[in-house]
Parts: C-alpha cells; structure tokens; sequence
C-alpha cells in the first residue's frame, strides 16, 4: 500500500503535458499576479528578483503577465512624482499686500456708487457746519473714498487675493497650516453664520475680511484677537467672532462717514490706519463689556448699540484706550482687559454700559448680523 501511496503522489505526466491540477494552479497563479497592482509587486520583491535576474534562470516560457509587469513598472521608474497643486499651502498674506490689490484694481465703477458722507439737510446740516466736526483735508478724500469702494466689493473666487484673505484668517485663528475648502461648516468655527462667507458681507462689503485680517495678522493686535477669538468660544457667553468684527466694521464706516473720524484722520494725515485703530479699539471696547459683564448672545442687539453709541460719541478717548492696552502688552506689564469705568450701571456718555433689563437674557434672540439691524438701530447712518 506504501509503492502505491508513494505512486500517485507523484505528478503524472503523459507525453510531456502538465497535469490538469498543475495547470489549474499556473492558471490561478497568473491571475493572482494579474490582479495585484504594480507597486505591491515592486514592493513584494517579485520585479527587484526579475530586474536583478534572480536565482532561477530566465527562460522563454516567462509569462506574458510578468512580462508585461516588468515593462509597466520600468516606464513607472521614469515618472517624477509631483505634489498635487491643491495640496500646496496658500501663503499667509499681510494687510498691505492686500490692500495693495485694492488700490491698483479699477474700482471706478464701485467708485460712483459709494456715500463717503452723511446727507444732511435744514438745521441738521447748518448746526453739523457750525458745531460739528472739521472737514477732511481735501489730500484724504482719495484716500477715504477708496475705504468705501472697498466696502462696496464682494467676495469673488476669481481674485486669488481674495481667497488668501479668507485663508489666512482661517489659518491664524485657528492654527492650522492647511487651506480648507471654499463652502463648508468649518468656516462655523470661526464665526461665520452658514458654509459660504461671503453671505456674512452684504453690510460692509470686503472691508469687513480686510478689517479681520488686519486684527489678526499684526502682531501687536494677534494677542487681543486669540484672546476674543477664545471668549467668542466660551460655553456661555459665546458669539460668532466673524460676523461680530464685522459689526465692528459697520461701526467704523458709520463713524467715517459721519466724519467722527476727520479730525484725528487730519492730524495723522491718513485714513486707512486711523480707521483700523479705531475698529480695533471698538472691538477691544465690546470684548471688556461681553467678558467683565458677564453678556451672552442675547444681549447682542443692545451691547451694539451701546458699543457703537459710545466709540461714536468718544472717538479720541477710545483710540487712546487701545494705544494703552497695546503698549502695556508690548512691555509685558500685563495688560488689563477689564473696562476703565467698572460701572455696571454708568451710561455710554460716562464710559460704560449698563447691564441688560431683568430677564433679557431669558428673551430668545438670534445674533444681530450685520445685515439683519433694525433701521432704528443705525441711526442716520445707512450701509452701503
């Protein structure tokens, strides 16, 4: 039983043909080797064995499958990788680089359509003559104006600037070196209302980005906009950031154009840097009142009217406020962010804000948007 055991173990060949099992496995082997992808070969030493001939002999029954990998994998050898372009980082850019763009962009169309004052008529515009600011020197109104065109601008994906805006303030506020999509929630995290930011800029244009890119992307300001950035995520007193700087825009154009700013814009000959100081300091001024008197989202519509009252109503006392705030967190003496007047009943002509009506809080509201005041809450003052 052992002979004939040992027999029938072994292959049987008649006239040199391959047992049916022993094809069935070359069959199947081939396949196998068809069907795995040219890297896993590489990977797996099968090509580095036949590239370096390997142990056994080549002989002119190789398959054609090899074959054919052998000759795949030698074309694929000669192929430089290349990093897809989408997954370069876009480049942080500054303040005046962008607003570069800006001034050497034909902006004569948005040009005809900006109000860079306030319309005044009968006693108003007599008593604004006699009592009211100076006017801007006549060297600024280029300079004035182009701030408006500005405002007027929207959001285009064509603009490469445009999207490096919206990257870069992604990026610095959130820390990552990655772009992230155009649409999407994420842009929620940052304090836009819905997936596309430019549905957040209908009040104040693209001044509303260039004012948040200037927060973030100096160093003196980066600090104070991490530290409102990180309120603005609070469990309890928690807003959207963005769409609150963009209030904060709001209120500076209506501070430029009912020229509240023109005296200290003549005396420092310049508009655009006396505009961002003073956006900057109004923001300072909301984020002291939101954290220290302890506001939530319900209390928006009413700290805004206040915050703009108040900044409209003490333009050098503000601007004065932020260049303390700022010298103290340079010198590292610990800058405090609790308001100058700690009064939580004192009203905005005495510096501060008083708290909201008993059981406001308890009212639902949504966040007053940019584009959502009521017109009683902007005065006389209209966007654009």
């Amino acid at each position: 039983m052992e002979g004939d055991h040992s027999i029938t173990a072994q292959p049987q060949r008649a006239n040199g043909s391959v047992p049916e099992g022993l094809r069935k496995d070359r069959a199947n082997g081939g396949a196998a080797l068809k069907s795995l992808p040219i890297w896993s070969l590489k990977q797996n030493g099968i090509l580095q064995s036949l590239a370096a001939g390997g142990e056994q002999r080549k002989t002119e029954e190789e398959s054609a499958e090899v074959q054919q990998a052998r000759e795949q994998w030698d074309a694929l050898e000669r192929i430089q990788p290349v990093l897809p372009e989408d997954l370069t980082p876009t480049p942080l850019i500054s303040f005046n680089e962008a607003l570069q763009h800006f001034q050497t962009t034909d902006l004569s169309e948005l040009l005809r359509n900006i109000q860079p004052t306030l319309h005044r008529t009968g006693l108003a515009a007599i008593a604004h003559f006699l009592f009211g600011p100076p006017r801007l020197h006549r060297e600024l109104i280029e300079e004035r104006n182009l701030v408006f065109a500005i405002a007027q601008c929207s959001l285009d994906n064509g603009q490469k600037v445009h999207t490096r805006v919206l990257q870069t303030i992604y990026k610095r506020l959130t820390g990552t070196r990655l772009d992230c999509p155009r649409y999407g929630p994420h842009w929620e995290t940052v304090g836009f209302q819905g997936t596309d930011p430019a549905t957040d800029l209908r009040g104040t244009g693209f001044l509303g980005l260039m004012h948040t890119l200037y927060l973030v992307m100096d160093p003196d300001t980066l600090p104070l906009a991490l530290d409102i950035y990180k309120l603005s995520q609070h469990p309890v007193q928690n807003f959207p950031f963005v769409v609150m700087s963009i209030n904060m825009t709001r209120i500076a154009l209506h501070a430029l154009r009912e020229e509240v700013l023109s005296k200290e814009c003549n005396r420092r000959q310049q508009v655009v840097g006396v505009l961002n100081e003073f956006y900057v300091a109004t923001f300072l001024h909301l984020f002291q009142v939101w954290k220290f008197q302890q506001k939530t989202i319900s209390d928006s519509g009413f700290v805004l009217k206040e915050v703009e009252t108040f900044a409209k109503k003490n333009p050098k006392q503000i601007l004065k406020r932020l260049e303390a705030f700022l010298k103290e967190t340079r010198t590292g003496s610990g800058a405090s962010v609790s308001p100058d007047t700690p009064s939580n009943h004192a009203s905005p002509g005495e510096g501060g804000i008083g708290l909201a009506a008993p059981g406001a809080r308890e009212k639902e509201m949504n966040f007053t948007g940019v584009c959502e005041l009521p017109p009683e809450m902007e005065g006389e003052a209209r966007l654009i």
